[in-house]
């Protein structure tokens, strides 16, 4: 099982609370240009999100407003292994021929 740990700014700002110095993580998934922005959007924990939808400006006044930080190329490719592991399973015959190439 993957250990999944909290991430936290480093800022000691007296003034926010724990909940405000969680860093707040998003994951676009929308193409650029796009008249709407998919995203999903994470508090403290990379792989526990919501999908978000919203226009491109309301998108910037979010992440302006939330402090967000892009989730790394790590921090997707464990959220999509995970992903793969509750759809299709670990060691299962789906999980097998999910990889198999169409032939």
């Amino acid at each position: 099982m993957t250990k999944l740990t909290l991430h936290s700014r480093n800022d000691d700002l007296p003034k926010r609370s724990d909940f405000d110095r969680l860093t707040k993580f998003i994951r676009v998934r929308s193409q650029p240009g796009a008249r709407f922005v998919e995203f999903d959007f994470a508090i403290g924990d990379p792989s526990l999100f919501v999908e978000l939808v919203m226009p491109k400006g309301a998108f910037d006044e979010f992440c302006a407003a939330n402090d967000v930080v892009h989730m790394t190329a790590d921090q997707i490719r464990e959220v999509d292994s995970e992903m793969e592991k509750w759809r299709y399973g670990e060691d299962t015959l789906m999980s097998h021929n999910h990889d198999r190439d169409s032939e």
